[in-house]
């Protein structure tokens, strides 16, 4: 896992699935994908002993990680939830340390200078105070932002004592003219995945006044390629991660339902059907979902893929049995996720492979929601 997962600080698919296959086999000890997997079952108690060890110590693995500390903490904690062992982490440490790194304005004008107050991913990135008591460099960051939320509604802590006013009149600082987000004040790429962090931040608080929803769904169908499937950017290629950010955000925003493939797709602001065509064919014959055409299928994908679909009604269109093949393929013996079958887990692929069964409604997981990717229950704030 690098620098660039999902909901890292700077979130970027393209690494985790595209040309440097044969090197990253060789790093990660790839064995042949025929090989047959430690179990075909889902194996929740060796999960449960995978992430309660991430929980208590990371490996040294995962020292390059450190700036996407909070993301890494997001994979543990709602992976626990899914798994119904929240009870295995002690919350009030857990929500004191999630509120550590959030980020305050010195006052209600700097609010106005274009800084964003959200949180940092990491102590590293979280700069000193200076001899006025302000920070050299705010560098919080929307990714993180979400990652912290997220910990913090699976914790079952009060989102209301976070201080979202200073938080969301900042986020608006980060809103472009063609509606797109950066994902920090000092720059950065502007495309989907900034978007749905900004609408998932404001979903979460309850209040959409850190963003001007017209442009961001402006931007969003902008987006959208001539094969019904969303790019990242605007005229770039179709691709799974991009696709989910799209129809998330504009579920979460209200500017589709889930009835969107029965109704008049005349009066859609989407073409449905041609989205729905593009995300079944990312099925691929071994079962396993790919992020973009020609890719190897890949165990996240199962999630962005197959939410897009849950989002749209299309769910049911699925070849689950062979989904669910796919996905026990990559169960380690270690307990969690690998990428591809055959290879070693990590917290990334083994997060999205529990939402992945929970979605294919693994008894004894809890229900997702896929607009957040985050367990049902908690999302709607039970």
């Amino acid at each position: 896992m690098s620098e660039t997962d999902v909901h890292g600080e700077a979130v970027d698919w393209e690494s985790e699935d595209e040309d440097s296959d044969d090197s990253e086999e060789q790093e990660e000890g790839y064995t042949s994908p025929s090989q047959p997997p430690s179990s075909w079952n889902f194996d929740k108690d060796r999960h449960l002993v995978y992430l309660q060890m991430m929980y208590e110590l990371l490996p040294h693995h995962y020292q390059s990680q450190e700036i996407n500390r909070l993301t890494l903490a997001h994979f543990i904690i709602s992976g626990l939830h899914f798994l119904g062992a929240t009870d295995r982490v002690d919350k009030d440490v857990v929500a004191k340390w999630v509120l550590s790194f959030q980020a305050f304005p010195s006052n209600r004008a700097s609010l106005k200078e274009g800084e964003f107050y959200g949180f940092y991913g990491s102590r590293s990135s979280q700069f000193p105070i200076d001899e006025n008591g302000d920070l050299t460099h705010n560098n919080s960051h929307l990714a993180s932002t979400y990652c912290a939320l997220a910990i913090l509604k699976v914790i079952g802590h009060d989102l209301s004592t976070i201080d979202s006013e200073s938080l969301l009149l900042s986020m608006k600082n980060l809103q472009q003219d063609d509606g797109s987000f950066m994902p920090t004040h000092t720059g950065g790429e502007t495309d989907l995945r900034f978007v749905y962090c900004a609408a998932a931040i404001c979903d979460m608080l309850g209040d959409w006044s850190g963003m001007d929803k017209e442009k961001a769904k402006n931007y969003i169908l902008n987006c959208q390629s001539y094969d019904g499937g969303f790019g990242l950017i605007p005229g770039s290629e179709s691709h799974g991660g991009g696709t989910y950010c799209a129809i998330a955000s504009l579920r979460l925003m209200g500017f589709i339902g889930a009835d969107l493939l029965s109704n008049d797709s005349s009066s859609s602001i989407l073409d449905p059907s041609l989205l729905l065509n593009w995300s079944l064919q990312r099925q691929a014959s071994d079962g396993g979902f790919q992020g973009r055409t020609n890719k190897r299928s890949d165990t996240c994908y199962a999630f962005w893929i197959g939410a897009v679909l849950k989002l749209i009604g299309g769910d049911a269109f699925i070849d689950k049995i062979a989904l669910r093949q796919f996905l026990l393929s990559c169960q380690s013996k270690y307990g969690g996720f690998s990428k591809y079958p055959g290879a070693l887990p990590d917290l990334y692929h083994s997060y999205y492979g529990y939402t992945a069964f929970s979605f294919l409604e693994e008894p004894g997981l809890s229900p997702l929601c896929p607009e957040l990717g985050l367990p049902l229950l908690t999302a709607l704030g039970i």
